[in-house]
């Protein structure tokens, strides 16, 4: 039985983005040509959480509408460096709770996060869209593995646009940052392209 997971963040006691997430639960679910999808506006109420700070409310569910949720305390990552890795054959256009291919990926490189590369184009890291700046834009890849709740959101809003990125076109832009439903273009750091390790170049 597939199960999925949401990751949801929770800011000053408000859920962000959480019409977007429902939306991805509901594509799952429409996907699959099954019926009543959690609601997960019910699921956060359910938790009557009232403290201020930063949180991760993770939602895993099936298909069959059982779920388990759990909200922690949650700081933004500082990633020490990247490495570019080949993952021509992997798929992942649903956002699985089964992630033993990004761990095997992970395993096999020398860098602490991982950059996703197939056909020579960047795509994502093992858990989060990317963004690159060029002068003063931030574009992010066409070519991504999971459309994330964050990437649609920031492009809807004009905040960053969507072009070919690839190993060859890399050093044409100065600086990354990682986005996902809990670093927004507000939060998390800004790296520089050299914090990149390049061992398919």
């Amino acid at each position: 039985m597939f199960r999925f997971i949401e990751s949801i963040k929770v800011e000053e006691q408000k859920a962000v983005l959480l019409e977007c997430h429902q939306k991805r639960v509901n594509d799952t679910f429409k996907h699959f040509k099954k019926e009543n999808p959690p609601h997960l506006l019910k699921i956060f109420r359910e938790l009557q959480h009232v403290e201020n700070g930063l949180f991760k409310l993770r939602v895993v569910y099936d298909l069959e509408g059982n779920y388990e949720f759990e909200i922690q305390l949650y700081s933004v990552p500082l990633i020490s460096d990247f490495q570019l890795v080949n993952g021509d054959n992997l798929k992942y256009c649903f956002k699985y709770e089964n992630r033993q291919f990004f761990t095997e990926l992970k395993s096999e490189a020398k860098a602490e996060e991982i950059m996703i590369v197939q056909n020579g184009h960047i795509t994502d890291t093992s858990f989060s869209n990317l963004i690159f700046l060029r002068n003063k834009t931030w574009f992010t890849p066409s070519t991504y593995l999971l459309n994330g709740v964050q990437r649609q959101f920031l492009l809807k809003n004009n905040q960053i646009r969507e072009t070919e990125i690839t190993v060859g076109n890399l050093k044409t832009f100065s600086h990354f940052r990682i986005i996902n439903a809990m670093n927004d273009m507000n939060s998390g750091i800004i790296y520089p392209i050299g914090k990149i390790i390049n061992p398919l170049g």
